[in-house]
């Protein structure tokens, strides 16, 4: 795999990133967000889902409580998104790895499996807790990128 090109080496054209789970509820929506957040300029961030469900309260809650605002974020098909050009499409989940389209050669695809938050069991202290950790993973995954990108699984 080539090194992916960073801020450095083109200071005109941001990175595109797709990031891609089952729903689009939870941690693509996350990772958007942090990306936006922690990366605007260098890269452009988008999410979508194989399945797409509204995105969770949870997760809204979670991420406002770090700083980063994604109630106005919208659950979307992958397939109104797969026809746009990604330099990476990260599979946030072992589903959407699975069930991932099929993205041109140019198009790097990247899996990084993250817990589902939404599946989280117990009582609402046990449940924050997971989403307050999965938000806290895919933060430090987004503050590495994309540098990091040329380390991961190949999806």
């Amino acid at each position: 795999m080539t090194k992916p090109e960073t801020p450095a080496d083109s200071q005109t054209k941001p990175l595109k990133i797709l990031f891609l789970c089952t729903g689009n509820s939870c941690r693509s929506q996350m990772a958007e967000g942090w990306t936006k957040t922690l990366k605007r300029g260098p890269i452009e961030a988008y999410s979508a889902g194989v399945d797409p469900k509204p995105i969770h309260p949870l997760a809204v809650k979670v991420m406002a409580e770090a700083g980063v605002d994604i109630s106005g974020q919208r659950s979307k098909h992958v397939k109104i998104l797969k026809d746009y050009h990604y330099d990476f499409v990260i599979t946030v989940c072992d589903h959407a790895r699975e069930s991932c389209p099929v993205f041109p050669a140019e198009t790097t695809l990247i899996h990084r499996d993250f817990e589902d938050p939404a599946a989280a069991k117990g009582g609402e202290g046990e449940v924050l807790a997971v989403f307050r950790r999965v938000r806290d993973q895919l933060r430090d995954f987004v503050q590495g990128m994309p540098e990091n990108l040329a380390g991961e699984d190949q999806a």
